[in-house]
C-alpha cells in the first residue's frame, strides 16, 4: 500500500513545484536609451520664474466688505453708499475703504457704517496705542483686538456698550458703527 502512495506523492510534489516555478517572474530588463538620444532631444528645463500663479488682492468696494444679501437689503430699502477714505484718528490707510450705507435722499444718522483695510503690524500696533491713549477701550480675544469708542460717550446709541468699533487681525483691521456690526465685514471678495 505504501508502494501505491509513494508514486502519487512523488507526482503531487513535482507538480507542486511546477506550479510554483510559474509564480515566480524573472526581472524586466532595464530601460535603455536609444544611441541616437542627445542633449539637444531633450526638453529643456522650465526657467519660467511665474509658474506660480500668485492672486492679486481684490480692491475693497462698498459691496464686497459685507454679505451681497446684506447689501441687497439695503438696496432694497433705497439705500446707497458713501465711500470715504479708511481712517484711524488721523491716520488714512490708502488701500482700505470705509463705506457709510443710508438713505441720502433724507438728512439723518440713521445710517450703517463698515470699513476694512489691510495693516501692517507696526501700523496695527501704533494705531491701538493712539486710539486708547485718546480715550477708546482696548479688548483682547481669540478674534483680534477690538478697540471701542468709550461707552461714556454713546449716548444712548450702540448694542451692549459699544459703540464706534476697530478690530484688528492679522494683516487687516476693520471697522463699523457697532462692535456687533464687525461680524458683517469680511475680506474683500
Amino acid at each position: 500500500m505504501m508502494r501505491a502512495r509513494t508514486p502519487l506523492l512523488i507526482t503531487t510534489g513535482l507538480l507542486a513545484a511546477l506550479v510554483l516555478a510559474g509564480c515566480t517572474s524573472t526581472p524586466d530588463a532595464a530601460p535603455s536609451v536609444a544611441a541616437s538620444a542627445t542633449a539637444t532631444d531633450l526638453p529643456a528645463p522650465d526657467t519660467d520664474t511665474s509658474a506660480t500663479p500668485t492672486t492679486a488682492p481684490i480692491d475693497p468696494t462698498c459691496e464686497n466688505i459685507i454679505p451681497k444679501s446684506t447689501v441687497d437689503d439695503f438696496k432694497s430699502l433705497g439705500w446707497t453708499s458713501q465711500e470715504e477714505p479708511f481712517r484711524i484718528g488721523a491716520t488714512a490707510l490708502d488701500d482700505g475703504i470705509q463705506c457709510k450705507w443710508g438713505d441720502a435722499k433724507v438728512a439723518s444718522d440713521r445710517v450703517q457704517i463698515f470699513g476694512w483695510a489691510p495693516i501692517d503690524d507696526a501700523t496695527a500696533q501704533q494705531a491701538e496705542k493712539d486710539l486708547v491713549a485718546s480715550g477708546w477701550k482696548l479688548e483682547r480675544d481669540a478674534t483680534g483686538d477690538y478697540v471701542t469708542e468709550n461707552p461714556d460717550w454713546l449716548g444712548g446709541r450702540g448694542a451692549d456698550g459699544y459703540g464706534l468699533t476697530y478690530l484688528f487681525g492679522d494683516g487687516w483691521v476693520k471697522f463699523a458703527d457697532t462692535r456687533q456690526s464687525l461680524l458683517l465685514v469680511e475680506t474683500p471678495q
